[in-house]
């Protein structure tokens, strides 16, 4: 029924949430999909997208107690150490998590045609997309591209410029325009398993980091600003907004 009737998922997320908050956890205000419970020196976060539940903590046996309980509740598949969530391929060692969607973006290179291309060396060139160009007959096939480009942004900071600035062009895209996303695609290929990598050790401090350029939208002139957040080295946070 989960996926049966509109309202369900809703219903679903409602019921789940009461259970969750009734066991002593609590909701994020910032991302209502995130559960944390804290209890002296033992912590624990839960993460839960329709029916994915991501389980992390310093307590094993208090991981354990949460289990049951969603069992209890729920009858839920336990499927182990998490190394694939959403698209979001994971490997850890002594040393740290590493993050990247390999796979997702092998997929969105095949679908292009682009495996046997030639890999560039930086995404995009600067300054060289406008208003101008013919109209592309189908523009569905730019759109679903850009949205999926925009969905591999989670682990691929380096393109997330680039495709904020195919995003502009949602609405009537022209040919130069797919043609960078296209190229985006070949960059890509150089590196299809590029991710993040959080180091075990790091030191739990913050910096950013932010620019802007002056006035670089061809169209609006409109300036492009940027951040980047790391804790210690590791980055987990960053935009690029016009």
């Amino acid at each position: 029924s989960l996926y049966g009737l509109k309202q369900a998922s809703r219903q679903w997320f409602a019921k789940f949430t009461a259970a969750i908050l009734a066991a002593g956890f609590t909701q994020s205000k910032a991302d209502y999909s995130l559960f944390t419970q804290k209890n002296g020196t033992s912590f624990t976060a839960l993460l839960i997208y329709v029916d994915d539940i991501i389980i992390t903590g310093n307590n094993l046996d208090t991981i354990n107690a949460l289990k049951r309980f969603l069992h209890t509740r729920f009858r839920i598949k336990d499927l182990g150490n998490l190394k694939y969530f959403l698209g979001i391929e994971v490997s850890r060692s002594k040393r740290g998590l590493c993050i990247s969607q390999r796979k997702y973006a092998l997929e969105i290179i095949k679908d292009c045609g682009l495996l046997g291309a030639k890999p560039v060396g930086f995404p995009m060139e600067e300054n060289k997309l406008s208003d101008k160009g013919e109209l592309l007959k189908d523009p569905s096939l730019y759109r679903r591209l850009v949205g999926r480009l925009i969905y591999l942004t989670v682990t691929r900071p380096d393109i997330t410029y680039s495709v904020h600035v195919l995003s502009r062009f949602m609405h009537q895209p022209r040919q130069p325009h797919m043609d960078a996303a296209l190229r985006i695609v070949r960059y890509l290929k150089s590196a299809p398993g590029q991710g993040l990598y959080f180091q075990s050790d790091n030191k739990l401090t913050l910096r950013a980091f932010c620019d802007s350029d002056w006035a670089s939208c061809l169209i609006t002139r409109r300036s492009t600003t940027g951040y980047c957040i790391f804790l210690g080295n590791s980055l987990i946070s960053w935009r690029s907004q016009r």
